[in-house]
């Protein structure tokens, strides 16, 4: 690897707690970094309390999933990951494409599933029509540009407004929404324009100018990455390319596909049990 790296140690700690007793749950969790070009996951581990068998495989989007199943009566499910990821600043390997390139038969079959709208990122036509008159040329990267614009200008990041289930147009009429909501804007925006783009969760370090060794409440996080020859990433609530704070977990059509932790269960009605992350800038 090569370039300015970061070195982040992540703990993530999430979970379930019943009014009662649960007598069976069966889980899945998304919470472990992938590696790649720009990440490196040197160290990760994942555990549960109670403890449970685990089964991990990559699923179709790519994403690591850990699958667990606890047949005990339990009061509370906690589940923590940790990981040691190296990021590093790496340049897009392959020539921008432009809107018309993009409308080639090769990419439109290649890429359909992040192209196609979904519940959570559905946006009426006259929005798409509206952003596309403050569209000018064929550059993929100044269209980012307009719909970053587009939804910072419209939606407030006001934290704790939405909820996991809140569609990205319910976002767009209270004028509010979290990262995950500015996230599906942008890529209804973007597919509505002809450019394929996915959600993306992970870990966010808040604190360029924290000290070496120094931990600090982190962030679970989300921001699109958006197909022009080479995937880019980029952070819609920050409105910039995503950087070496950013650590990638899980990527799919939307939130749907990249939950941390879900799960069936029998027993109790339940709460979450809250979550902690915490990183340390190792380097």
């Amino acid at each position: 690897m090569t370039g300015p790296s970061s070195r982040l140690a992540i703990r993530h700690v999430t979970g379930f707690v019943y009014d009662g007793f649960a007598e069976s749950s069966y889980n899945e969790t998304r919470m472990t970094p992938l590696s790649s070009p720009r990440q490196q996951v040197l160290e990760a581990t994942l555990w549960t309390d109670p403890h449970a068998s685990q089964l991990t495989y990559v699923d179709y989007f790519g994403s690591a999933v850990t699958a667990f199943d606890l047949h005990d009566r339990h009061r509370q499910l906690e589940v923590t990951a940790e990981a040691l990821v190296e990021v590093v600043a790496t340049p897009h390997e392959q020539p921008f494409l432009n809107l018309v390139d993009l409308k080639q038969s090769k990419v439109l079959d290649t890429y359909a599933e992040y192209l196609s709208s979904t519940p959570r990122t559905a946006l009426p036509e006259r929005l798409h029509r509206e952003l596309s008159l403050r569209i000018e040329g064929d550059d993929v990267e100044a269209l980012v540009g307009v719909v970053s614009a587009t939804v910072s200008g419209h939606v407030a990041y006001v934290p704790g407004s939405t909820h996991v289930t809140t569609t990205a147009l319910e976002s767009w009429d209270q004028k509010t929404g979290v990262c995950q909501d500015l996230s599906h804007l942008m890529i209804g925006f973007l597919r509505g324009q002809g450019v394929p783009a996915r959600y993306v969760s992970g870990y966010l370090h808040p604190q360029s100018d924290a000290a070496i060794g120094e931990t600090v409440v982190g962030q679970s996080h989300a921001w699109v990455e958006y197909f022009c020859g080479d995937w880019v990433g980029f952070d819609p609530t920050n409105g910039n390319d995503i950087g070496l704070s950013h650590v990638v977990v899980a990527k799919g059509r939307d939130y749907g596909d990249v939950p941390p932790l879900k799960g069936l269960y029998h027993g109790a009605p339940s709460r979450a049990l809250g979550v902690s992350v915490e990183i340390t800038r190792l380097s």
